[in-house]
């Protein structure tokens, strides 16, 4: 049998050399930043339309994924958690059947704990049936998330990760700060973290059909050291919510992991809150640039019904979507210059500002703008690792513009803006 649950392994990944599922970043919309547990079957659809109508499952966005707070809250029934029917009548089944009849795959979440997060049942100890259950309902993708973990399977020791220590000013953890902190060198392979994700990873194996996997373990016990061998995709920071400082701190924490990112295991920055909240412009663009550029899976997390025509053009930017995506390069933009600070400074306000990664299109290059005024940027090929102190032929990432052959680029970029460039052939003009 195919092993189609998790796809990054080394088993798994010989097993699908050929096969597409879970080697990039997963694309698509989710309930929970618009919805939290206000959910029905006419959100789903009127998500999956609106995909359809508005080009995005054009442009790649072709997940629908329900979060927490589908079923009935009282319990389990004869072993399986039970379906609200009031808020899906035709059944999870039935929300997927109709899912696919638009050519999209379609998600679902529960919890490696005794609870999902808003309390409803979970599937820790409940695996294969659970399992069993999501792949007889036609579900393609399992967010999977770490609430109401039991005390009999909580980890020994503490990772250093911010959103899961208390770490000093430069990122470090200290035993005084946190008694419980792993010796070094300490495998967290073995710890009772990953045992917990990989009995679901086990269960959605044992299915025939393909479920891609994805650990909601909020970037604890190094899930960055074992995480491939496990799922796709795993969150490396506690939950996002729509303001500047959120993606700036996640920002911060997401550039000193990026060495575990290639095909088939991404480091998940959490969904998008473009559309959300009070992200100016400037802002929603970084945080998309930057989340694009990271191959953070892209999961939309907005009400597409109301979505603006410029949040739509943000989440439809050809460029970004095709380094996101791009098949031929697993690896992703990384910071080669920290801008406001010293190289390598752990900062949540003014995390690293130059980033760029190779694709099959070019270089892309980031400045970010962390400041509150206009600053002007200068990105210099010979700093730019993979290219040299030449002249280049150019192109502007958001107006899709030829900037000519360019021996640097220099911009004026907005507060907490973004400018971002496609470097292409060297040219001799």
């Amino acid at each position: 049998m195919m092993l189609w649950s998790y796809i990054a392994g080394s088993q798994a990944a010989v097993a699908l050399a050929t096969a597409q599922e879970g080697k990039l970043p997963t694309l698509g919309w989710n309930s929970w930043n618009a919805y939290h547990c206000n959910i029905n079957e006419a959100h789903f659809l009127d998500a999956a339309n609106a995909l359809v109508s508005k080009g995005l499952r054009e442009a790649g966005y072709n997940y629908v994924n329900i979060d927490d707070c589908w079923s009935e809250k009282t319990g389990r029934v004869n072993g399986h958690i039970a379906v609200n029917k009031t808020r899906f009548p035709n059944g999870i089944d039935g929300l997927a059947k109709k899912i696919h009849a638009m050519d999209l795959k379609f998600g679902i979440y529960s919890t490696a704990g005794t609870l999902t997060c808003a309390g409803y049942p979970a599937s820790l100890e409940h695996e294969d049936i659970d399992a069993a259950d999501f792949a007889a309902w036609g579900v393609d993708y399992l967010k999977y998330d770490n609430c109401y973990v039991p005390p009999e399977w909580k980890d020994e020791y503490v990772f250093c990760e911010e959103d899961g220590a208390k770490v000093g000013k430069n990122g470090t953890c200290s035993k005084s700060n946190n008694p419980s902190l792993a010796p070094p060198n300490y495998d967290w392979s073995k710890s009772k973290s990953a045992q917990r994700f990989n009995r679901m990873r086990d269960a959605l194996a044992k299915q025939k059909r393909k479920i891609i996997y994805n650990l909601c373990i909020w970037g604890t016990a190094d899930v960055f050291s074992w995480g491939k061998n496990t799922a796709i995709s795993w969150r490396m920071s506690g939950d996002i919510y729509p303001a500047w400082k959120s993606v700036t701190h996640i920002l911060n924490m997401n550039s000193f992991k990026m060495n575990s990112v290639d095909f088939w295991s991404h480091n998940d920055a959490d969904m998008l809150e473009v559309g959300n909240g009070d992200l100016t412009l400037a802002e929603t663009r970084s945080h998309f640039a930057l989340w694009a550029a990271m191959k953070s899976p892209l999961v939309i997390g907005t009400d597409l019904t109301k979505i603006s025509n410029q949040n739509l053009d943000i989440l439809k930017n050809k460029h970004l979507l095709a380094f996101n995506q791009d098949d031929q390069y697993g690896k992703p933009a990384t910071p080669y210059k920290w801008g406001v600070n010293p190289d390598w400074t752990y900062d949540n306000a003014h995390p690293a500002e130059y980033w760029a990664g190779a694709s099959k299109n070019g270089h892309l290059v980031l400045m970010l703008n962390t400041l509150d005024k206009t600053a002007k940027k200068t990105a210099k090929w010979s700093e730019v690792p993979g290219l040299k102190g030449t002249k280049y032929l150019v192109k502007d990432v958001w107006s899709g513009k030829d900037l000519g052959c360019l021996a640097e680029y220099t911009a004026d970029v907005a507060s907490h803006d973004t400018a971002a460039v496609l470097v292409g052939a060297a040219c001799g003009c």
